[in-house]
């Protein structure tokens, strides 16, 4: 059966890897890439070639109204059956800052409205289009445990606070320096997960919500930010470390990202998918009460972009 899959971030890196998993693997897919300026067009031409089904809405991740925007156009194609029934999203954009004072046009820190806010808007915009089995894929990080493990110490961890205070700038020490900015980004992938988990209580019956962490990924866009140094590392030398057993591949982690895009691995709703397997997130993930607190945030924080939008809405 025919049926779209929205993603985001499948221009590059992992995502750009798991897009083509996807199209070759399942060619019923539907594949609607969420993608800002040129490169969505150009992402349509190539992974369209040989006759896959792609299309692309533009959108700013860092601006909620573009998000409102990209989803409520998906809304009215899905609606007027411009295109086959919505079966997943796949939110795999995300970003890091050398700081944590960069602000969007909206007035909420870019680290958390991009990798939190707008996968929320995009879920709750497109909540009741979806066609049940579905399947909602958030990429998460390694990060979010916060030790040496799990990020070789290249990584403050979570520093987790009021959602209203993570939402605006200047949440942590040394908000200025790359460590704010990264400690922004730790703790934006802790969100993620509580997010997930929240999914899997309220979203309704067929609609599954699993994080995806694909680990430490050398030689990805996410440092596209961050100084000529700590950029010139990503590229060229990090790449080297992924032959080490905690590092990932970028052809194997979008690999693994399309197989749980497709329910290859199998996950149930509200689980943490740890490269290729369910497996146990940080404990600090597992709190019903800052879950509680974070869906009611990002519900007020997103509601001017809802209204009008009509959207089911779930209690």
């Amino acid at each position: 059966m025919q049926h779209t899959i929205v993603m985001t971030g499948a221009s590059r890196g992992i995502g750009r890897v798991a897009a083509e998993h996807i199209l070759r693997r399942s060619p019923d897919v539907h594949l609607l890439v969420v993608a800002r300026g040129p490169s969505g067009a150009r992402s349509v031409a190539e992974l369209g070639a040989g006759g896959h089904a792609v299309s692309h809405v533009p959108a700013d991740l860092g601006s909620l109204e573009s998000v409102r925007s990209a989803a409520t156009g998906i809304r009215g194609r899905l609606e007027r059956g411009e295109l086959p029934p919505l079966r997943g999203f796949v939110g795999n954009a995300g970003v890091q800052y050398t700081n944590a004072l960069t602000e969007t046009p909206d007035g909420f820190e870019a680290t958390f409205a991009v990798n939190v806010l707008a996968n929320h808007l995009f879920v709750r915009l497109l909540q009741d289009r979806f066609t049940a089995p579905a399947r909602i894929v958030i990429t998460a990080s390694d990060t979010h445990f916060g030790d040496f493990k799990h990020n070789m110490g290249m990584v403050p961890g979570p520093s987790w606070k009021s959602p209203d205070v993570l939402a605006r700038t200047g949440a942590f020490p040394g908000p200025g320096t790359a460590a704010g900015g990264r400690t922004a980004y730790s703790t934006s992938k802790l969100a993620v997960i509580h997010l997930v988990h929240e999914y899997a209580r309220r979203l309704p019956a067929g609609i599954d919500a699993v994080a995806y962490n694909p680990g430490f990924v050398p030689g990805t866009g996410l440092a596209r930010d961050a100084g000529p140094l700590t950029r010139f590392a990503m590229r060229c030398v990090l790449p080297m470390t992924a032959l080490k057993p905690f590092a990932t591949g970028r052809r194997a982690a979008g690999r693994r990202l399309a197989d749980v895009v497709l329910g290859t691995t199998r996950a149930p709703s509200g689980s943490y998918v740890d490269r290729d397997r369910v497996d146990r997130s940080s404990r600090e993930s597992y709190d019903k009460r800052r879950e509680g607190e974070l869906w009611e945030a990002a519900e007020r924080l997103t509601a001017a972009y809802t209204a009008g939008a009509d959207p089911s809405r779930t209690t």
